[in-house]
């Protein structure tokens, strides 16, 4: 897994006739200068395992790795997760905030992303503040979702013409043209092909709400994942060459994190609730009656972003967790160092009870997200009234 802060190879191998977890090797992740190539990492990750197991795993030819095992060196797959540079980064639209908007969040953080914004017809902001939103996110795509098949059409090339005028621009690969997913009502396509076609990689898949009871997130989610490995993956430091040593496409790690849940889930039959703790995001998945949901609080983490949670949950919540007294000044500088030297790990029992307790104070932010996103349909027939709200119900037929 390449993360943002760290890189980390986990060997799995057949030990007493069972598949068992083997050995760890974690390195600094070297997406950025002076190496700018996160295959660097990934060879000092697997070195690491190579000195404490004594399987050669690495090839002396190429430094790619050897597959498949021989019996004595290589290994019989390698597959690579990854979030280094920011992760996919995504914004997406709909016609209201709480429904289709919603929905297309949904299937956006399923697809393993962090979603930068959410625009609605009717979330207050004027035209050319959307504009100017579109214009400063530089994207690594946008998923567009408004309105049921067959439905109106009027709010939907309305968001259409925004990000039209906004010409957006994609944040890695100047050159090309950014990847946009349109999962809205159908009878729209022809318009979106005229007036976005020809400035970005448009993609055209089944409705997100066809109609307003169901939820049909999965060919957006494929659809993402497909543009991701197309479009950004292959222009990260050192992707193209990753992307050479493995059969089994680069997936988002919070995506793959996802899937992991699930099986889970499937498995034992189970409720599932699990957390992704990473330098930059914190990322709560969890399975409900195979319902699967996932939130990314895209400012909370524990390197880049610590003091983020600093700030969202105060320097007394972070304290009390500590078993000894501590001055505000002590913990605040100790974070502060933290997010100036990311790579860095705690060098006393002090420290490191420091960020434990940051981690905490994460995990409950993260949760109280996941709460927010985890609800039932609105707009649905099943959903309560207090659900669809006075001004949902007032705008539904106009704007769906």
């Amino acid at each position: 897994d390449v993360g943002s802060t760290t890189t980390k190879a986990r060997l799995f191998g057949i030990k007493d006739g069972e598949w068992r977890y083997i050995e760890s090797g974690e390195t600094p992740t070297t997406v950025e200068a002076p190496f700018e190539d996160v295959t660097r990492g990934v060879m000092n990750a697997v070195r690491e395992i190579e000195d404490l197991t004594g399987l050669q795993i690495l090839s002396d030819i190429d430094e790619g790795l050897i597959v498949p095992f021989d019996g004595k060196k290589g290994v019989d797959l390698y597959c690579t997760t990854s979030s280094a540079g920011g992760g996919l980064q995504m914004m997406v639209t709909g016609v209201v905030k709480n429904m289709t908007a919603a929905s297309a969040n949904r299937a956006a953080l399923g697809a393993g992303a962090i979603v930068m914004d959410v625009l609605a017809s009717n979330d207050k902001r004027a035209a050319y503040r959307k504009i100017q939103r579109i214009r400063s996110l530089r994207p690594d795509m946008i998923l567009m979702a408004g309105g049921t098949d067959g439905g109106a059409k009027s709010h939907v090339v309305e968001m259409i013409e925004l990000i039209k005028a906004a010409e957006p621009k994609a944040r890695l690969g100047a050159s090309y043209d950014l990847p946009v997913v349109y999962a809205g009502n159908k009878a729209v396509r022809p318009i979106i092909e005229e007036l976005l076609g020809s400035t970005c990689a448009l993609n055209c898949v089944d409705n997100i709400r066809p109609i307003l009871e169901v939820e049909n997130v999965e060919p957006a989610r494929r659809a993402v994942h497909e543009l991701f490995m197309e479009h950004v993956m292959s222009h990260a430091p050192g992707y193209p060459r990753l992307m050479k040593w493995t059969d089994v496409d680069i997936m988002p790690t919070p995506a793959g994190e996802g899937i992991a849940m699930q099986l889970i889930a499937n498995t034992y039959n189970k409720n599932v609730i699990g957390v992704g703790l990473g330098g930059a995001t914190t990322n709560v998945y969890s399975v409900f009656e195979g319902r699967f949901v996932r939130s990314v609080s895209a400012n909370l983490g524990m390197s880049y972003s610590i003091c983020n949670v600093m700030k969202e949950s105060g320097l007394d919540n972070i304290i009390k967790w500590m078993p000894f007294e501590i001055g505000y000044d002590e913990v605040r500088n100790t974070l502060r160092n933290k997010m100036i030297r990311p790579t860095t790990i705690p060098q006393t029992l002090r420290e490191l009870i420091i960020e434990h307790s940051v981690a905490r104070e994460a995990l409950r932010l993260g949760l109280e997200h996941h709460r927010t996103i985890a609800t039932t349909l609105k707009g649905a027939r099943g959903a309560s009234a207090m659900e669809r709200g006075i001004t949902t119900q007032g705008i539904e037929s106009s704007y769906i």
